[in-house]
């Protein structure tokens, strides 16, 4: 089951969000998801914002976490190396957690936005390869370089419906 994150669930989504960045180190990935980011501030403004999503295991524990924007994202306006597959509405994926051993997260995320609207964008950083074989796997395209608001580069993907 997928439901909106509430502020009595800001911990929770901080404990997934930890989860998440010693996957990162754990698979090589050293340089996302650094010095506190994404911290309580930006998981609070997703929460309040309505943005922040927990998927909940059958016995009602959290065991993932994302953030689902409809709307354009600003760090999109400008891509290098490649283009969109389109220019028409979409979601962004960000923030995506889960605890140890959980499978087929992705797969649940991409279903539920798919819901919602139909195209999903998403950006990772490159030495992030479990999320982009996942992102690949579920048919995502890679469309090219976007850079966030400090600078730091990603790699960008899209999937159309």
């Amino acid at each position: 089951m997928i439901r909106k994150a509430t502020r009595e669930d800001m911990e929770t989504v901080l404990r997934l969000i930890d989860c998440g960045r010693q996957k990162m180190i754990d698979s090589g990935n050293l340089h996302q998801w650094t010095n506190g980011h994404p911290g309580k501030k930006q998981i609070e403004s997703d929460i309040m914002n309505g943005n922040s999503y927990l998927i909940v295991a059958d016995e009602e524990k959290p065991v993932a976490t994302f953030a689902f924007i409809k709307g354009s994202d600003p760090t999109y306006a400008r891509i290098e190396g490649g283009h969109w597959l389109n220019h028409e509405a979409y979601g962004t994926l960000h923030r995506v957690a889960s605890i140890p051993g959980t499978k087929g997260i992705m797969d649940t995320i991409v279903d539920y936005c798919f819901r919602k609207v139909e195209n999903i964008r998403i950006d990772t950083h490159q030495d992030n390869l479990p999320m982009q074989r996942a992102l690949k796997r579920l048919g995502f395209v890679y469309c090219g370089i976007i850079y966030l608001e400090n600078g730091d580069p990603r790699v960008a993907f899209q999937k159309k419906r």
